[in-house]
């Protein structure tokens, strides 16, 4: 039980450093959450900010989850506490205690987790997320098609015994996590008022 209390903690800590906040002020001296979105995720970093800090605010929210993993491995903690400090990571990035609870989507600490349990699985969210960018326009689109076709291949390598089961779980209930975060998008996405990318306003 202390393994899995201590992967929590330090899992939800870990998420809930703002990074994106952080580099917005430090680069260019802004509050990202007063503009765009609200968020502190890459994507509102693009359009405020501009591409190389939304590559280092991508690269170091990916890390924290593969951090954390990695720190509970060092104290030989279960499989399952490496499962609940991913989640943890997650839901530390999406409601930070730093920033009021208001944090990201949960999109690239979940591409951190599928990294460090299965490239394979990292891989197949890369595939299917970003020519859906791309071709649409809609990165919250690409977020969840690659949040699917990720979290599912996790999911189903764990049910064959291929990664441990442990590792399947966090596809089925991270995959949730990201999709619900996403839900304003995708009704934005349906009634044709989600902002595409490279667009200059709000639709």
């Amino acid at each position: 039980m202390m393994f899995y209390i201590i992967a929590i903690i330090l899992g939800y800590l870990i998420g809930a450093i703002p990074i994106g906040l952080l580099i917005g002020k430090l680069v260019s001296r802004v509050d990202i959450r007063e503009h765009g979105s609200g968020k502190i995720g890459t994507t509102n970093v693009l359009r405020t900010i501009g591409r190389p800090a939304a590559v280092l605010v991508l690269t170091l929210d990916i890390c924290k989850t593969i951090i954390a993993v990695i720190l509970i491995r060092m104290i030989t903690g279960p499989l399952g506490a490496e499962l609940f400090a991913a989640l943890a990571v997650m839901a530390g990035h999406n409601w930070p205690i730093f920033t009021g609870f208001k944090g990201g989507r949960g999109t690239a600490p979940g591409l951190g987790g599928l990294i460090i349990f299965s490239p394979w699985a990292a891989l197949s969210a890369c595939i299917a997320g970003l020519p859906t960018i791309l071709v649409s326009k809609y990165v919250s689109l690409g977020s969840i098609t690659g949040t699917l076709a990720g979290g599912i291949t996790l999911f189903i390598l764990g049910l064959m015994g291929v990664i441990p089961i442990e590792y399947g779980m966090y596809g089925l209930a991270g995959g949730i996590t990201i999709i619900f975060s996403h839900k304003d998008n995708i009704t934005r996405i349906y009634s044709g008022k989600e902002r595409r990318l490279g667009s200059s306003k709000e639709p």
